[in-house]
C-alpha cells in the first residue's frame, strides 16, 4: 500500500495512491498518516479497505495536486551518517566501526516536491538521496531479529546538507542538517510487502538533468534491521519516527571540484519502487 498526504501546508489529509495512479481519500477511516496510523494493526484495517470505493480526490499527485509529507506529526528524524562505503572515501572519511548518528529538527520536513531553500550565506548546500524507514510500532532495545515487525514504510528522502555549517563551524554536524527545507520526505510511504527486498533498491539524484547520484542499497554497510536495533538502544523509537539511512557517493561535495546549490537549480531524486521528488532550489 502506499500511504500518502495531500493538500496545502499545515492542512494535509490522509489518502493512498490506487493502482491508477489517482490519490484516494482516507479521511474516514483515520484522521492522518501518523501516529497510531501507523500502528501494524491499524496498517492492516487499511490494508483490507477495497480502495477502488473509496473517494477520488481531483488532480494529479505531484502535478497540480500538492502531496506534504508522506509521515504526519514526526518526533524524531534520525539519521545515519557514512553509511555508504564509497561515499565515505569521497568524503575523505573512514566507515566507522559503529554507525554515526545525527538528528534533522522536524522543521526541516517538507513535501516532495516543496522548494528547497538555501539558507541565508551559505555557499556549501549539498544534495543526498537517502532510504528512510518510517517506524510503525515503537520500542526500547528492539531485537534486531524483530526489527522489520517495527517498520510500518520505506520512502524517499532528500538529505539536503549544508557542508560549511556541518564540518567547518564548531558543534556537531547537526547545525549543517537541520535547516528548514533540509527534508524533503516523500512522496509516499510503501508498506514492506510492497516494497519487497529493500537490501537491492536502485537509488539516484539529478541536479539540472545531470544524474550524479546512482546506487544502491546493497552497498550499505550497516543495513535497516541493524540501524534499527542500533537506534533503540539510544533512544525509545515511536510511531512515525523517521531513520534516513545514508546516502551513496555523488554528493557535490565529493565532486573534483566540490559543486553546491548555488539557486536555480531542479533537484529531481528516486528509489526503486518508491517514487520520485522533484524540488526547484531557492534562497531563503
Amino acid at each position: 500500500m502506499k500511504l500518502l498526504r495531500y493538500g496545502p501546508k499545515g492542512q494535509e489529509k490522509p489518502g493512498c495512491l490506487d493502482a491508477d495512479g489517482r490519490v484516494r481519500d482516507l479521511s474516514d477511516h483515520v484522521t492522518d498518516i501518523a501516529g497510531e496510523t501507523l500502528l501494524p494493526e491499524t496498517i492492516a484495517r487499511l490494508k483490507a479497505l477495497d480502495i477502488d470505493s473509496l473517494p477520488i480526490v481531483d488532480g494529479t499527485p505531484q502535478d497540480g495536486l500538492r502531496l506534504g509529507s508522506c509521515v504526519g506529526q514526526t518526533g524524531k528524524f534520525v539519521c545515519i551518517g557514512l553509511n555508504y562505503a564509497d561515499h565515505a572515501a569521497e568524503s575523505g572519511l573512514d566507515v566507522p566501526p559503529e554507525p554515526v548518528i545525527f538528528n534533522k529538527w522536524t522543521s526541516a520536513i517538507v513535501g516532495p516536491n516543496d522548494d528547497v531553500l538555501i539558507p541565508r550565506g551559505s555557499k556549501k548546500t549539498d544534495w543526498e538521496v537517502e532510504l528512510g524507514i518510517v517506524i510503525g510500532k515503537g520500542g526500547s532495545y528492539i531485537d534486531e531479529a524483530n526489527a522489520l515487525d517495527h517498520v510500518a514504510g520505506f520512502c524517499v528522502i532528500n538529505d539536503v546538507s549544508e557542508r560549511e555549517y556541518q564540518i567547518e563551524r564548531a558543534g556537531t554536524w547537526d547545525k549543517g542538517k537541520g535547516c528548514d527545507t533540509f527534508g524533503p520526505t516523500g512522496p509516499w510511504l510503501v508498506t514492506p510487502d510492497e516494497v519487497g527486498d529493500f537490501d537491492a533498491l536502485g537509488l539516484w539524484l539529478e541536479v539540472d538533468g545531470v544524474r550524479y547520484q546512482n546506487g544502491s542499497t546493497s552497498t550499505m554497510v550497516y543495513k535497516v534491521p541493524h540501524l534499527i536495533a542500533y537506534c533503540s538502544q539510544f533512544m525509545s523509537l515511536q510511531p512515525g519516527d523517521v531513520i534516513s539511512t545514508g546516502t551513496p557517493p555523488g554528493v557535490g561535495m565529493g565532486l573534483t571540484p566540490p559543486k553546491y546549490l548555488s539557486g536555480g537549480e531542479t533537484l529531481r531524486l528516486g528509489i526503486d519502487k518508491l517514487g520520485v521528488q522533484t524540488q526547484r532550489v531557492k534562497h531563503a
